[in-house]
């Protein structure tokens, strides 16, 4: 079994920070890649940001230069500064993991919510 719990979502003005935490836990043997994705009411969940295990990141054109996604072992972080309203959504953790039985599968959090009031 594996799990995925996130902290750190919260009510902030825009402009503040906000950093979230996601933790991985359970039969891990190795974790591929990890990533945030949003979602608006109303719309589609979309990827924020990624980091592979190597370390590569990518990020959504909207939060280039706001936001930074970082790794540490099964935990991935997302630093995010300067915060707009349009940045509030619900924020999801994503892992692309390798369980200890072998199996490859993706997995989700529960969700944190983010709020930027004008």
């Amino acid at each position: 079994q594996v799990q995925l719990v996130e902290s750190g979502g919260g009510l902030v003005q825009a402009g503040e920070s906000l950093r979230l935490s996601c933790a991985a836990s359970g039969s891990i043997f190795s974790i591929r890649s990890m990533g945030w994705y949003y979602q608006a009411p109303g719309k589609q969940r979309e990827l924020v940001a990624a980091i592979t295990s190597g370390g590569t990141t990518s990020y959504a054109d909207s939060v280039k230069g706001r936001f930074t996604i970082s790794r540490d072992k099964n935990t991935v972080y997302l630093q995010m500064n300067t915060l707009k309203p349009e940045d509030t959504a619900v924020y999801y953790c994503n892992a692309d993991i390798l369980r200890t039985d072998w199996v490859r599968a993706n997995y989700w959090g529960q969700g944190t919510q983010v709020t930027v009031s004008s």
